[in-house]
């Protein structure tokens, strides 16, 4: 069952222009029907009724004339004058009855209005039909000797103003709707652009020709951005630097003593000593990988489901069984050889680790928005609890999956250093064939 207030949530603009323009919106709406409340609760009320007793005053004045002036000349010139000066086309017919049918009750304030006016100032039996004629309105009075005929225009009892205020009221609505879209818009598009350069920064992309514009806020946030990128940018390459140098200089010391080992013959121990100086030379290469991982390819559009197959076919070339299923094309901007490297860590690890002599599936599709990578093994798979530690540097498991295979605990490391550069993540779960599944997610 929804929470009381979600749907509302859910309607609402998500963007920020959207909501902008709600908070704009919303109490120009309010204000638009509060005015129209007022002007129709009392101007245009006020009007109606006063027009509506004009009329009724001016068929008053001339009934009442005809009563004090009966003869036919009297009446011909009463009819006349109201006819000339009053705008009211009237007709008597001697002896006349009104329709013995009873009057439809008043649907509109403009027909109570009318309503209260003849009772008011006519004070006969009447009927009015309002609909009857498009632009006249029919009034029928009973006097004493016939019926009164009495078409009246209807502008006598509407006001243009009305038509005028509203369209007044929607002009400078969708007036200040646009201005307001056109400045909201300007500055949106600032912070859009800073949405935009720090999702690239997060995916491992170049932010070229970023710069702050917008409002003092958005500047400054732009600003604190591009701080921030140059401090991240300084601290990997520093890291790296030392990593390679550090490693670069351990090689000088072991190459001598590999020299010195050969130099000396057979020496007891000196088997345990090569294995130390082979175990170092690994962990050199591990640490260079490291530093490496840490990424200064450039980023370019790249075909996934080739580059997955070329991997894939490296391995097959060595003898391994790969399932490798591919949804498609599927390009995007990547670092290839660097991933190239993670895919390669990833499978080597699946057929090392396998238990049906190196088959491994591949799958490459997309999902929910984002690329996604699964490789699966049908070995021993990682428990819950540990999964979590493979991530760290130089952490190897126990048994058996250490012992299934070399290395000094930096792969994984390595590898999701690489995918979290692109902006993507790496995570394991239970293979559906019973080992490891690694999967791998890239943001398109």
């Amino acid at each position: 069952m929804m929470r009381p207030g979600l749907w509302l949530k859910d309607a609402l603009p998500h963007g920020l222009l959207g909501r902008s323009l709600l908070i704009i919106v919303v109490p120009l709406v309010v204000l638009q029907l509060v005015s129209a409340y007022v002007f129709y609760a009392s101007h245009w009320e006020t009007v109606a009724r006063r027009l509506a007793k004009g009329l009724a005053g001016d068929i008053g004045a001339v009934i009442e004339s005809m009563r004090a002036f009966p003869d036919p000349e009297s009446r011909r010139i009463v009819l006349s004058i109201a006819s000339e000066k009053m705008e009211l086309d009237i007709r008597f017919t001697p002896d006349g009855i009104l329709p013995n049918q009873p009057s439809s009750p008043p649907n509109s304030f403009l027909e109570r209005a009318m309503e209260d006016a003849m009772g008011e100032r006519v004070q006969r039996p009447y009927r009015f039909d309002t609909d009857a004629l498009e632009r006249e309105v029919v009034i029928l009075v009973q006097l004493s000797d016939g019926l009164l005929e009495i078409y009246a225009p209807k502008k006598r009892l509407f006001t243009s103003t009305t038509y005028v205020f509203i369209l007044w009221m929607l002009g400078t609505a969708m007036l200040v709707f646009g201005i307001a879209t056109v400045f909201m818009r300007n500055q949106v598009r600032s912070v859009r652009k800073l949405a935009v350069a720090a999702d690239r920064f997060g995916k491992g992309q170049d932010v070229l020709g970023f710069k702050p514009e917008g409002a003092s806020e958005v500047r400054q946030a732009a600003q604190a951005f591009n701080l921030m990128r140059e401090r991240i940018q300084r601290q990997i390459q520093q890291r790296t630097e030392m990593l390679a140098g550090v490693s670069h200089d351990l090689r000088t010391p072991l190459t001598r003593m590999k020299l010195q080992l050969a130099m000396m013959g057979d020496l007891d121990g000196r088997a345990e000593l090569d294995e130390d100086i082979s175990e170092m030379e690994l962990m050199i290469e591990g640490y260079l990988a490291f530093a490496r991982g840490e990424g200064t390819e450039t980023p370019v559009e790249t075909d996934l489901p080739a580059l997955v197959e070329d991997v894939v076919g490296r391995f097959r070339r060595q003898g391994a069984q790969i399932d490798l299923h591919s949804e498609g094309d599927l390009r995007m901007p990547l670092r290839p050889v660097a991933l190239s490297r993670v895919l390669a860590n990833l499978i080597g690890n699946a057929i090392r680790h396998g238990r049906s002599g190196g088959h491994v599936w591949v799958r490459v599709g997309r999902r929910q928005g984002a690329a996604e990578i699964l490789v699966d093994d049908d070995g021993p798979g990682i428990p819950p609890e540990s999964r979590d530690d493979v991530f760290r540097a130089f952490t190897r498991l126990d048994p058996p999956r250490a012992a299934a295979g070399g290395g000094v605990g930096l792969g994984l490391t390595i590898a999701r250093d690489i995918v979290r550069a692109h902006g993507g993540e790496i995570s394991l779960e239970d293979s559906p064939l019973g080992g490891l599944r690694v999967r791998l997610r890239l943001p398109l």
